[in-house]
């Protein structure tokens, strides 16, 4: 037996108000039989015998049944087993049932055991329990005895496999349990053998160490327990109603009683308290043996079954379970590490909050856990904080006083979260809290209008807006409140009438901030009534809308149209002056429906639409407003729609005045000669600055707009005392004119000559860009600056792409002093640092304005990049732009490092050649600064070989693919090194000889056939003299000549060398690991900060062709040795030997042998320096296999250290804190004091021996159960 005899059980009935089952014959056995022998449940089974049980049916074979010798039979051919019957799902599960429990009477032991290697092998165990094992076998032997024959060489279980038929699988596993003890529910459970051996056998898997009996295990007496809730929720109502039928016998005149009926139901009754005795007993049980320890493993999917499964008990039979006894493990476990565990628990609350009555139960529990709940809706799991928000929405609708207005706001702002589910939740949260409570004088208020409802929800909802400062987020806020507020957010009647109606007595109006606020709310409303897709930066995407969204979509258009055709002029009359208001409101136009015009005779609000335009563009400058007229004028200038015709002689009167005003206001000036006073400057400027707008939306051309824009931009050149303002309009309009030209040519639709025209155009505006790039005015330059550059890239040679052959006259490539002009003012305005940009006048010390100012510099180099991205500009032109990456890699490392990355898919060699000059242009700029002596430790010769360093990492992992480009990146840098010639004389190094140790840092790029090509290549420009020098300052030659000589050892930084490495045809396919691994190691070692030391250290543990033993050097002797760091050396593989060490002095006696050493014939040297070499790599290559082998082995002991251990700690909360805090619980708890216990029936008062209630909410969480008080 399971559960001990000192388990007792006492419950209080409660009264049920309906009862389900009001039959008394409603839960008699069917077959007439009880199995039950006795009441209770006895001791744990120990060895099974089967002579112990009488056996129904003899030897367990039945030719008739569907369940023959533990298989299933279809059509009288056994195939199957019960675990694959239910893995194919092809048989109803209750049919399966049925024959498993007809097997069972007629061998009630066989078809147990079928039942036990039912679940061994839905755990994914190949072994199988056999009737020896069961009969003579403890469990606890028998769960050993399949561990051991437990595949183990996949971590896969049927659990936990993908795939729809593993799905399906765990759904029919799950039904089986179910569905078997729903059907044994009357008899077999109680025959105190197949429930106590499954429970005991569940219990015993749930606490192996192997993961997949544990999961299993516990999915399956979760089930098992959810099942036997079901059970004694029947027997308390049957008890109910039994306690009823008693009653109402009872209570009738003697005459009229039936003394037999009373005796047959409290029979019945005591059959029934029997029973719900032993339910009690088998749920305590699983309970204690199964979910106290589960709740809290290793593995998070166990610990959310447990979580979800006590929920469907709290919610099911919540006179049991829902208590803070139960409650609490739900409350601990929602500081669980797995989102997945905090996601269960959430869920598992919602269903009990959603009922009021069950949420009056919890009061206690949300005072002690709110605080949780709320801090969850900011989790970094997103389902997790989406399912917490919806939790809190469901306590606000039980109660309004157990949230406080911070918890409230905490879930306010998240209305604006770029995470749409978040968002959405939080504006339901909203909308339940502002808007749902209606007090009784809102009752009788009109639907629409000013003074209905919705009048003051939109009002709460504009103060919403503007309380939460996020002013330009209103589109998230509406999207947010879309789905639960829509019928608000359509009513845009109301708005209208708040905007433009008088308030009415007593009533406060609006102010200015909160109509500016209304306006903005209802273009975003009307946006997402019309495009039916969330705002920029939340969603993916537009979605396929279903046919009734598109129906919805149309209506909403019309609405918007009609309503808004009329009201429109009249909102643009009223808020004409205000800049926010109109921009706004000039929007609403390209969301209509323009058919409607005609079809609604609405002509007459058309042309008062257009009129107020006309008076927004005569009273406005600012741009926004303007850009929102030349829009607007756009989008209903729309040739398929017949109002065409009315709004384009509008829209050409409108140009008319204002190409008539400029002409007249630029003769003025001209004529003049002299500086245009602020009157004259404003009126031009004006007038330029809404032509500028019309231009970017209308072609203008018929109004030849470039020769008035032309005089005026070469008069500011001649007398330098034109406005910015003006010349950057004027610069504006000249570039809308161009590209409207170019639109018409490319179309075919321009007349002979106009190509021409526009070639000369062109080029004349060119000049005058570049001449005002050199001008003094910073914005007029950078002005001048973005407009070149975009022609150039225009008119460069892509402009004959896709069939544009005929274009090719108008290609216009840059001359070389106009590159270098443009280079110029990038290293002049660019790359300046923070305190030396005076553009912000002033404004310097406000972080705003120097974003504002980065954000323009950047404009501005993307825009020089992009010339040398299309090859407009020769590419070394960036070398200039690339030596610049390490300086300033906050602030425009992203658009370097692409513009790398794209000059390198257009020409990896000349992509090279500028990386290699670039370094050198900054040697040469160390070299003026510095002097022709400097300390290779400095921190600008660091700089430039951290930035070499860099430039080698972006060459990637494949060297084959950069193998020409790397070649050649050698030969530009082996060239540069030995160019000049020493300033010493004759037998000094060469000037630019320390060069050769920043080309070191690509050496590693080499494959090992360029590495010897590269050397034979260094050897033409070395003489004789210089391979025997061993002075400090021929360092860089020794270092850069031994990192080509190292081999195969230094091409750690590609896989495809790494195969091909000399130690590669001995590598087993386990040693590759490793050998990836260390690729690692270029980008980590040789650091900047290397001294002379190192430097000597690293020659002294090489031997050159031509000088096999170095002699000491003086100054190195009194240095330290240990202090060099072992990846600081090049050539690792080339070790003297033990007799001459290169840190000890050799005696006097050897120098002359050093002497001699020097005229030893060179091709002798090679071969004594390839044997050397060979027996180097040889040596290294037995290591990498030792340090690979112990690695391995280190590995495989840890795993089996941690597979060792996985539940030892058992008894220990799993999760430490998180999942159970600190002041909630003390880490050593004992559950033993708890037992699950049925409440009683109200009804049951003949009931003597009353037991103590363990579960009294008052003493269930005392220190005698946790030690601390919970609540």
């Amino acid at each position: 037996m399971i559960a001990a005899q000192d388990l007792h059980a006492e419950f209080q009935f409660t009264q049920e108000t309906e009862s389900q089952l009001s039959s008394d014959t409603d839960f008699e056995d069917p077959d007439g039989k009880n199995a039950k022998a006795g009441k209770g449940m006895g001791a744990k089974r120990g060895k099974k015998a089967l002579g112990d049980k009488t056996k129904a049916g003899g030897a367990g074979r039945v030719s008739g049944l569907g369940w023959v010798n533990g298989h299933h039979q279809e059509n009288g051919m056994e195939n199957m087993t019960l675990f694959e019957v239910v893995k194919t799902g092809k048989s109803a599960t209750q049919s399966v049932v049925d024959d498993w429990i007809e097997a069972y009477k007629q061998d009630r032991d066989i078809a147990l055991l079928d039942l036990i290697n039912f679940f061994i092998q839905c755990s994914g165990c190949r072994g199988a329990v056999s009737e020896e094992m069961f009969r003579h076998m403890q469990n606890s032997e028998i769960i050993r005895k399949m561990t051991e024959e437990f595949d183990e060489d996949s971590g896969d279980y049927p659990l936990t496999l993908s795939g729809p038929q593993w799905k399906k699988f765990r759904i029919n596993f799950c039904d089986f349990i179910a569905v078997l003890v729903r059907q044994c529910q009357y008899s077999i459970i109680y025959d105190e053998y197949m429930m106590d051996t499954v429970i005991s056998l569940l219990t015993g898997l749930s606490d192996s160490q192997v993961r997949a009996f544990r999961h299993t295990s516990t999915l399956a007496a979760m089930k098992l327990m959810t099942a036997l809730v079901n059970v004694a929720l029947n027997l308390s109502i049957n008890m109910d109603n039994t306690q009823r039928q008693y009653e109402a016998e009872r209570n009738k005149v003697v005459a009229k009683r039936a003394n037999d009926r009373l005796e047959l139901l409290l029979q019945k009754r005591k059959e029934l308290q029997e029973n719900q005795d032993e339910i009690e007993n088998m749920m305590n049980a699983i309970f204690k043996g199964v979910f106290v320890h589960r709740y809290r493993d290793a593995i998070a999917e166990i610990r959310a079954i447990c979580i979800e499964e006590i929920g469907v008990w709290m919610k099911l039979y919540s006179d049991a379970f829902l208590n803070d006894s139960y409650l609490k493990y739900v409350g601990w476990t929602m500081h669980d590490k797995q989102g997945e565990v905090r996601l269960k628990c959430l869920t598992a609350l919602q269903g009990l909050y959603y009922s009021r009555d069950l949420s009056s139960r919890l009061e206690l529990f949300t005072s002690r856990f709110k605080d949780r709940i709320v801090s969850m809706t900011l989790d970094k799991e997103y389902d997790v904080a989406v399912q917490a928000i919806k939790l809190l929405t469901l306590v606000l609708q039980s109660s309004d006083e157990v949230l406080t207005a911070e918890d409230c706001e905490s879930v306010y702002h998240l209305v604006y979260s770029a995470h749409r589910p978040i968002a959405v939740s939080a504006g339901e949260f909203l909308f339940k809290k502002l808007f749902s409570n209606r007090g009784p004088e809102e009752e009788g208020l009109p639907r629409r209008g000013r003074r209905s409802l919705n009048g003051s929800l939109i009002k709460t909802t504009v103060f919403f807006f503007l309380e939460s400062e996020l002013h330009e987020h209103g589109a998230y806020l509406v999207d947010s409140l879309w789905e639960c507020a829509s019928e608000l957010l359509k009513d845009w009647e109301t708005m209208i009438s708040l905007l433009l109606d008088e308030p009415m007595p007593g009533e406060e109006a609006l102010n200015d901030q909160q109509e500016t606020a209304l306006v903005e709310i209802m273009l975003c409303a009307i946006r997402q009534a019309c495009e039916c897709h969330p705002p920029v930066g939340r969603g993916t995407g537009k979605r396929v809308l279903t046919a009734k969204e598109k129906k919805t979509q149309l209506d909403d258009r019309t609405r918007i149209t009609e309503m808004f055709a009329v009201a429109l002029p009249l909102l643009l009359a009223k808020y004409c002056v205000d800049i926010d208001k109109v921009t706004n409101l000039l929007q609403i136009p390209k969301y209509f429906d323009l058919d409607i015009y005609t079809t609604g005779r609405l002509e007459k609000h058309l042309d008062a639409l257009l009129r107020q335009i006309w008076e927004v563009v005569d009273k406005h400058t600012d741009t926004e407003v303007l850009e929102a007229c030349s829009t607007t004028y756009h989008n209903l200038c729309n040739e398929e729609f017949t109002i065409f015709n009315r709004v384009d002689i509008a829209r050409s009167q409108l140009l008319d005045e204002l190409v008539d005003k400029f002409n007249r206001l630029l003769e003025d000036l001209l004529q003049e000669g002299e500086e245009p006073d602020e009157d004259d400057s404003y009126q031009i400027l004006s007038t330029l600055k809404k032509i500028s707008a019309f231009h970017n939306a209308h072609d203008l051309s018929k109004w030849n707009l470039f020769t008035s824009n032309y005089r005026l931009l070469s008069s500011g050149l001649q007398n330098g005392d034109m406005p910015e303002q003006i010349v950057i309009h004027a610069m504006q309009c000249t570039h809308y004119i161009i590209l409207w030209h170019l639109a018409k040519v490319s179309d075919g639709t321009s007349v002979k000559g106009d190509m021409a025209t526009l070639r000369k155009q062109m080029r004349a505006f060119c000049l005058i860009c570049q001449r005002y790039m050199n001008g003094i005015n910073t914005t007029v330059k950078e002005q001048a600056f973005t407009i070149l550059c975009d022609l150039l890239l225009i008119f460069s040679h892509q402009i004959m792409s896709s069939g544009r052959e005929q274009l090719e006259c108008l290609v216009y490539t840059p001359d070389s002093s106009l590159q270098a002009e443009l280079l110029n003012f990038i290293l002049d305005q660019v790359f300046i640092d923070q305190d030396d940009d005076n553009s912000t006048d002033g404004q310097q010390d406000d972080e705003a304005s120097k974003i504002e100012a980065l954000h323009k510099r950047r404009n501005l180099l993307a825009a020089f990049c992009k010339l040398i991205i299309y090859n407009v500009v020769e590419i070394n032109t960036g070398a200039d732009i690339f030596k610049q990456y390490m300086r300033y890699y906050n602030d425009y490392g992203d658009i370097i490092k692409e513009t790398m990355s794209k000059t390198r898919q257009i020409d990896k060699i000349q992509c090279a050649k500028t990386l290699i000059l670039s370094l050198q242009k900054l040697f040469n700029e160390m070299l003026s600064e510095l002097g022709l002596i400097f300390d290779r430790s400095s921190s600008a010769f660091c700089g430039i070989k951290e930035l070499a360093r860099r430039f080698s990492l972006t060459f990637g992992l494949d060297q084959l693919k950069t193998r020409e480009a790397i070649a050649m990146l050698h030969k530009d840098g082996i060239e540069f090194a030995f160019k000049e010639p020493s300033p010493q004389g004759e037998g000094g190094p060469p000037l630019n000889l320390a060069f050769l140790d920043i080309l070191s840092e690509f050496s590693s790029k080499l494959i090992r056939q360029d590495k010897r090509t590269v050397h034979m290549y260094l050897e033409r420009f070395m003489t004789f003299q210089m391979a025997l020098q061993r002075e400090d300052c021929w360092l860089p030659l020794i270092s850069y000549r031994n990192s080509l000589q190292a081999g195969g050892d230094d091409d750690t930084m590609s896989v495809i060398s790494g195969i091909s490495s000399r130690g590669s045809t001995v590598r087993s396919k386990k040693s590759k690991p490793v050998a990836v691994n260390k690729r690692k190691l270029p980008e980590e070692e040789n650091s900047c900060s290397s001294s002379d030391a190192a430097w000597v250290n690293r020659e002294q543990s090489v031997l050159t062709p031509l000088m096999m033993h170095s002699p000491q050097i003086t100054s190195t002797v009194l240095r330290d040795p240990k202090r060099m760091r072992p990846e600081d050396s090049y050539a690792a593989a080339f070790t003297m030997p033990a007799e001459q060490h290169p840190h000890q002095p050799l005696p006097p006696q050897q120098s002359p042998h050093h002497q001699h050493q020097a005229s030893i014939d060179y091709n002798t040297q090679v071969t004594w320096m390839l044997t050397q070499r060979q027996q180097a790599e040889a040596r290294q290559q037995q290591e990498r296999v030792s340090m690979h082998y112990a690695k391995m082995r280190s590995h495989m002991q840890q795993a089996i250290r941690r597979g060792s251990g996985l539940m030892e700690d058992d008894e220990e909360p799993i999760v430490e804190d998180v999942m159970m805090s600190s002041e909630d619980i003390n880490e050593g708890m004992d559950f033993d004091t708890m037992d699950i216990d049925l409440p009683a029936s109200k009804n049951r008062r003949e009931r003597t021996e009353l037991k103590p209630d363990y579960f009294d909410p008052s003493s269930i969480m005392d220190d005698s159960v946790l030690n601390v008080s919970m609540f």
